[in-house]
């Protein structure tokens, strides 16, 4: 048994990966994701095609790389976090579609409770600010407007899960087998609102003050242990490791030592700082979270996230049409000496940390008669790193302490013009590793070591190299400049849609 797999399960696409022993991707399949927007602000996905295309994928990674299931010592499951989906235990069918982290429906209710008093108590045990992001209103949204459930749930005839568990449900059988899990890890069951991060508990008050039932909730196990057998795909092979996508890839890019940083560039940005075993608060609107559970100890992390990172090259793509691939839009922001003067606000869904205004709305702004679609591509790409540098800032003045380098990761870290200008942004280097699917890595690394494929964080942490550095190379008044002059673009962006 000399690879791992790992299934990573990300808002866009499904992809299954293959590593061997040194951290190499051995094989990978991957299937784009429909994306379903029912009324503006809404974002849904089928549930079982989150389920066919994972199981589709793992088996054609399987097959590319001519293995077999004895092959595999370890399965590890990665996933987009707060995605939100409710079953019928009995059969195992979805009784809606899932709603997806980006989606703002439930901004109305989380005003609500904000005007209830709710926001410091949930902060306090959850270390998460009282947003539309997270599962809790979501999960009473679809208890509130599908008939009947919220009597079913009541009764205990649902299951919920963030993708994580319903993926380990599905690949452990249910609802055929009577032995599948109902699993999570407390880096996904702190994204819902629900969970005492202090406690590693679901929260009765909580659970009262978002108005979800217990008996829907999966039971939280660590990040890194044995949940089940493979009963399809993989049949046979461990079900050993259970990670959130962002924690995850901090786990690949061996962040496991308090201040150190990395961001992630996909769909969204998730830029993470260790902080070891100590739940920091911040002060500046940023996330506790839960960066994994493993051996007993709980670490954490600082996070901020930003909501559009990646997508906004697919929204050039898709939407407005003026380019054809990613590489296309790198390309065109390098032709040209500068933006032109031109900001672009990438709030397509809201704006997150630190800003947290699920009314903010893209904005492009500075157009004039000389204005290009290079102008407009280069100020898409450096909307994205604008995010990151805002965050790195809050971050820093909560850790106390400066990053003394950004490691990356992510589809669009595959931009040179991008990384070039995140470090001369943020006046720092900007690393960027060999090995760019470090969310699956993680995945596969936590299964790994529960099971013995690997012995040690030490021993991973070897399997880490360097692709390039990216060392600042503006001069600090310019970046300063654009920066301010972007401050200015996002102040314009926020409560444009308050319907």
């Amino acid at each position: 048994m000399d690879y791992v797999v790992a299934l990573d399960q990300g808002t866009t696409s499904s992809r299954a990966i293959v590593f061997d022993h040194g951290g190499t991707p051995v094989a990978v399949a991957q299937k784009e994701l429909r994306q379903i927007f029912p009324r503006p602000g809404w974002v849904e996905h089928d549930p079982d095609e989150i389920w066919s295309s994972q199981a589709g994928v793992a088996t054609e990674a399987l097959a590319r790389a001519r293995l077999s299931p004895r092959d595999v010592a370890a399965v590890g499951i990665t996933n987009q976090r707060e995605t939100t989906v409710v079953w019928d235990r009995a059969s195992g069918r979805p009784i809606a579609n899932a709603i997806v982290w980006q989606d703002r429906r439930t901004a109305a209710e989380c005003e609500r409770l904000r005007a209830e008093g709710a926001e410091e108590t949930i902060r306090a045990k959850t270390g998460l600010v009282l947003d539309a992001y997270f599962s809790g209103t979501k999960i009473a949204w679809l208890l509130d407007h599908v008939d009947g459930a919220r009597d079913r749930a009541e009764r205990g005839e649902l299951a919920f899960g963030t993708v994580d568990s319903w993926l380990a449900y599905r690949l452990t059988g249910g609802p055929r087998q009577a032995g599948a899990c109902h699993v999570t890890d407390p880096s996904n069951a702190s994204r819902t609102m629900l969970f005492d991060i202090h406690r590693g508990d679901w929260d009765d008050e909580l659970l009262e003050i978002l108005r979800v039932p217990r008996a829907l909730l999966p039971e939280v196990r660590s990040s890194s242990e044995v949940y089940g057998e493979v009963a399809t795909a993989i049949e046979g092979a461990p079900l050993a490791g259970i990670v959130g996508d962002q924690q995850a890839a901090t786990m690949g890019q061996i962040c496991v030592e308090p201040g150190q940083a990395k961001n992630t560039y996909g769909t969204g940005c998730f830029l993470l700082l260790n902080t070891g075993g100590e739940a920091r608060t911040s002060a500046n609107q940023l996330l506790t979270t839960v960066a994994w559970k493993r051996g007993g100890r709980t670490d954490y992390a600082l996070e901020g996230s930003v909501f559009v990172g990646g997508a906004v090259v697919q929204w050039l793509r898709d939407g407005l049409r003026i380019i054809g691939s990613a590489p296309e839009a790198d390309r065109m922001a390098a032709s040209v000496d500068d933006n032109g003067g031109v900001y672009f606000v990438p709030a397509l869904v809201g704006l997150g940390a630190p800003h947290w205004d699920p009314y903010a709305r893209g904005t492009l702004v500075g157009l004039t008669r000389g204005t290009t679609a290079e102008h407009v591509a280069r100020a898409a790409l450096e909307g994205i790193a604008y995010q990151v540098a805002d965050l790195a800032d809050a971050m820093q003045a909560d850790f106390g302490a400066p990053i003394t380098e950004l490691r990356v990761d992510g589809g669009a870290a595959a931009s040179e013009f991008l990384m070039q200008f995140q470090a001369d942004l943020l006046r720092v280097p900007v690393v960027r590793p060999t090995v760019l699917e470090t969310t699956a890595l993680g995945a596969a690394y936590m299964a790994g070591l529960a099971v013995g494929f690997w012995e040690s964080v030490d021993e991973i942490a070897a399997n880490w190299q360097v692709d390039r550095r990216f060392e600042p190379k503006m001069k600090k008044d310019d970046a300063d400049a654009l920066r301010g002059r972007w401050e200015e673009a996002v102040e314009r962006s926020k409560g444009w849609a308050r319907e």
